[in-house]
């Protein structure tokens, strides 16, 4: 399975993990690049940019496989002292850097002169056109299926991927409701040279969450997330529990709501408290609508084996119709 997102990252298959809050940790990570895909750190899963250089040491030492860090930019009244973790990414000898949120465009010459591989999300082609004029090397780009945050245009994958195929050079990771070799296929047949899966990943014996969160994740279906923040202009899409009917709820209002109403619903610790405790309706929980594909909890290695056979099976049935 040779693309040049492949060979561009030095990985067998062209399958990545994408960084995600609270779960991107070593485990995970070299679990995904041991089994041929890419593994990502989330890089402010980490306390600190020294804790960060302490996770990617400890990654090191379980896989000898290419692996990268997350690194999400996001506006904030106090933001993380964003130019301390890139140093520590560059320091540890990191070599593929996936970026999110805002441009990366302040630290893209600090990662080229040390021969790092960028890889930005979007969640539109106008955005992957900035980017790539910026000189990222790679665009993951979001459909509207993804877990987190699709922005706001309601732009599915099966528009969005060929749209971005046909309008960048540089290689295109499809993101958004992929979990299987049959999303995988589609994918590379849109135009992409690779997938970013998030919620899959979150359903592997490996990842760090626990096995109650897993089980709801598996019994629910395509119809069991919801979109929040809309009001807010902050679009994120998450699994419905409890939680989230009660921020929907409180969206719902006449005259609408503010962010300080909903704060202590969907603040970020009680949400990673929830993935450790296993209490399904405690915190916002990420996923997308791939949930619906999902009905076990393989080995990081059983999947991707699993959707590599899959995706190519697929391509032969696709051959055979059109032959």
């Amino acid at each position: 399975m040779r693309t040049r997102v492949t060979e561009q990252l030095g990985i067998a298959y062209p399958i990545i993990q994408g960084g995600m809050q609270w779960v991107g940790v070593a485990e995970l990570a070299a679990a995904v690049s041991n089994a041929g895909g890419l593994g990502i750190l989330t890089a402010l899963t980490q306390p600190t940019p020294e804790d960060l250089g302490r996770e990617i040491a400890r990654t090191r030492r379980m896989t000898d496989k290419p692996f990268g860090v997350n690194l999400t930019i996001l506006p904030s009244i106090k933001p993380p002292p964003y130019a301390d973790y890139v140093e520590a990414i560059v320091e540890g000898g990191v070599r593929i850097v996936e970026t999110a949120g805002n441009s990366p465009k302040e630290f893209i010459a600090r990662f080229k002169e040390r021969g790092i591989t960028i890889v930005h999300k979007c969640t539109t082609v106008r955005h992957a056109l900035s980017a790539e004029r910026n000189g990222v090397d790679m665009v993951s780009i979001d459909g509207l299926e993804c877990a987190g945050h699709p922005g706001e245009d309601d732009v599915g994958g099966l528009v969005l991927i060929p749209a971005a195929a046909r309008a960048l050079k540089i290689p295109i990771i499809a993101s958004g409701g992929i979990a299987d070799g049959r999303g995988l296929a589609a994918a590379l047949v849109l135009g992409a040279e690779g997938v970013n899966m998030g919620t899959r990943f979150c359903v592997t014996q490996e990842a760090p969450i626990h096995d109650n969160i897993k089980q709801a994740l598996v019994r629910g279906s395509e119809r069991d997330t919801a979109l929040l923040f809309r009001t807010l202009r902050n679009t994120a899409r998450v699994f419905r529990n409890a939680i989230a009917d009660e921020v929907r709820a409180i969206e719902q209002r006449p005259g609408g709501c503010e962010f300080e109403d909903i704060r202590p619903l969907v603040a970020g610790a009680r949400g990673r408290a929830a993935l450790a405790s296993g209490a399904v309706d405690d915190g916002v929980i990420s996923a997308g609508q791939c949930i619906g594909l999902i009905d076990d909890v393989p080995s990081c290695a059983e999947l991707i084996a699993r959707m590599v056979a899959d995706c190519r099976e697929r391509l032969d049935v696709a051959r055979r119709f059109v032959s």
